[in-house]
């Protein structure tokens, strides 16, 4: 019970400014996803090339990341980075590797 509460307090993942996120998906291109962890809507309006989504609100979000591959590396973003901060303590609790994009899809350098 207590291994329960320390994992909810504990951050498992990494917040990156934009040059550092796209550094590290360029760097393991093959074994990296970009996760775009915003509304069909936001994703459809527009994002990173190459992104996959999956919504964080979703009712099937904890199924659609179960399906996952957990030898990959997941680079999430959403608007601002609060999304996909959540949804990267999520995955680093099922034992994914995960990084956030901090300040959102806005901070993904050209």
């Amino acid at each position: 019970m207590m291994d329960f509460f320390k994992n909810m307090f504990t951050k498992n993942y990494e917040n990156l400014d934009g040059k550092a996120f796209k550094e590290i998906y360029q760097k393991e291109k093959a074994n990296a996803v970009l996760l775009d962890v915003r509304t069909k809507g936001e994703f459809q309006g527009g994002s990173i090339k190459g992104a996959k989504n999956i919504d964080l609100v979703s009712a099937t979000f904890s199924e659609q990341i179960d399906k996952l591959d957990k030898n990959k590396t997941y680079l999430l973003f959403c608007r601002s980075g609060n999304r996909s901060g959540q949804a990267c303590n999520i995955m680093a609790g099922k034992g994914y590797k995960v990084y956030n994009l901090s300040g959102g899809v806005g901070a993904w350098p050209n």
